[in-house]
C-alpha cells in the first residue's frame, strides 16, 4: 500500500488532545443556541472566520468564548462524542482525553456535569465504536496553586475516572515547579502524571516535570533537543513525548513542516508520539497531523510503523492491548 493508504490503516493511540480544542464550529453554534446563549458570531462562518486566530491570544479568546456555552452534561458529552466519530474516521482506536474543569467549574458548571457528560461520550464509544478511552485532568498553569488543589479536591470523589492529572495552558512564566506540591499530592492519591513542558517553554520545564513533577511522560517536549544531556536521559529512559506537529506549525514553534524534528527525534531513539493537540484550532485531526509530516518530511513506511507503535507504547493500556496493537501493525505492509 502506499503511504497514505498505510496511515489510515495503522490503527492508532491519541495521548495528547484537549477535548475543548476539538470543538467544531458546527456544533459551538448548534449549542450556543440551543442552550440560549449569546456568543459573538452571526452564523457558522463567522464562528469559522474566527478559527483562522493570528497568535495565542486570539487562539484563547475563541477557546474560551466556545467554552462558554457549555453549560449542560449532554453538551460535554456532544463534544466529546462528536471527537469519538472522528477518531473511528481516523483508525484511533485508544484516546486519552485532556479536559480542563477549571475553565468550566470558574463559570459555575459543577465538576460532576463536565465528567458525567465525558464518561458517558467514553462508555457510549466503547460500546457502539469499540474505542477505549482515558480522562486526563488538567490544571490550568497560569492560575494559582491554590485553585489547582482545589481542583484536585473536587477530582477526589471520580477518582477511579480519571487515570492521570496534567498541566496546561500557557506556559512560559508558570514553571512545572509551581505545582510541585500538588502533583505530589495527586501522586501520593494514585494519580498517574503528565505535564506540558518544551514547547513555548524552555528545555529546563522539562527537566522539572522529570524531576519535580515526576511524570510519567512529557506533553510536547520538542525543545528537549536545545539540551544533548536532556535528550540522553529522555532516551535512556524511554520518556514519551506527545509531540503535537499541526499545533507546532500553527503556533510558530516551527516555521514550516520541513523544519519539525519529530523524524530526527526518531531516529536518535527519542519515543515520540504523534497527536492533534486542539485539532478544530490548529488545522486536523490524528490523521491529517500524519499526513503533514509524511509529506514534509518523507517519513518512510516503517518511521510510521514506529511511530503508531510508539503511541500504545506511552498508553497507559495493560501490557497485553499494547501487545495486540503491536501485532496489528507489524501485520501491515
Amino acid at each position: 500500500m502506499n503511504r497514505n493508504e498505510l496511515i489510515r490503516a495503522l490503527p492508532k493511540a491519541e495521548l495528547h488532545v484537549h477535548i475543548e480544542g476539538t470543538f467544531e464550529p458546527e456544533l459551538m453554534f448548534a449549542i450556543a443556541q440551543r442552550n440560549q446563549i449569546a456568543i459573538p458570531y452571526q452564523s457558522v462562518e463567522e464562528v469559522k472566520h474566527a478559527y483562522n486566530f493570528h497568535n495565542l491570544q486570539s487562539f484563547l479568546d475563541i477557546y474560551y468564548a466556545g467554552a462558554n456555552v457549555l453549560i449542560h452534561e449532554q453538551d460535554f458529552y456532544d463534544l466529546a462524542w462528536a471527537y469519538f466519530e472522528k477518531c473511528a474516521e481516523d483508525n484511533v482506536v485508544h484516546t486519552e482525553m485532556f479536559f480542563d474543569p477549571q475553565t468550566h467549574t470558574d463559570r459555575g458548571v459543577a465538576f460532576a456535569t463536565v465528567i458525567n457528560g465525558l464518561q458517558r461520550a467514553c462508555d457510549d464509544a466503547r460500546e457502539q465504536l469499540n474505542i477505549s478511552s482515558h480522562l486526563i485532568m488538567c490544571f490550568l498553569r497560569h492560575l494559582s496553586e491554590e485553585a489547582a488543589f482545589a481542583t484536585l479536591q473536587q477530582a477526589m470523589p471520580y477518582k477511579d475516572q480519571i487515570i492521570a492529572v496534567g498541566l496546561d495552558s500557557s506556559e512560559v512564566g508558570h514553571p512545572p515547579e509551581k505545582f510541585e506540591r500538588v502533583f505530589a499530592k495527586a501522586r501520593e492519591a494514585g494519580f498517574l502524571i503528565v505535564a506540558h513542558a518544551g514547547e513555548e517553554g524552555p528545555a529546563e520545564y522539562v527537566w522539572q516535570a522529570l524531576d519535580l513533577l515526576k511524570v510519567n511522560r512529557i506533553d510536547h517536549g520538542v525543545r528537549s533537543e536545545e539540551d544533548p544531556k536532556l535528550l540522553e536521559r529522555l532516551i535512556a529512559e524511554k520518556m514519551p513525548l506527545t509531540v503535537c506537529p499541526l499545533s507546532n506549525l500553527k503556533l510558530c514553534v516551527v516555521d514550516n513542516m520541513a523544519e519539525h524534528n519529530i523524524q530526527r527525534l526518531l531516529q536518535q531513539g527519542v519515543h515520540v508520539t504523534v497527536n492533534s493537540d486542539d485539532p478544530s484550532y490548529f488545522g486536523g485531526y490524528m490523521n491529517d497531523n500524519f499526513f503533514a509530516i509524511a509529506d514534509a518530511l518523507d517519513l518512510t513506511h516503517h518511521e510510521l510503523k514506529q511511530l503508531a507503535k510508539n503511541s500504545f507504547e506511552a498508553s497507559f493500556i495493560s501490557d497485553a492491548e499494547k501487545q495486540k496493537w503491536f501485532e496489528h501493525i507489524d501485520a501491515l505492509n
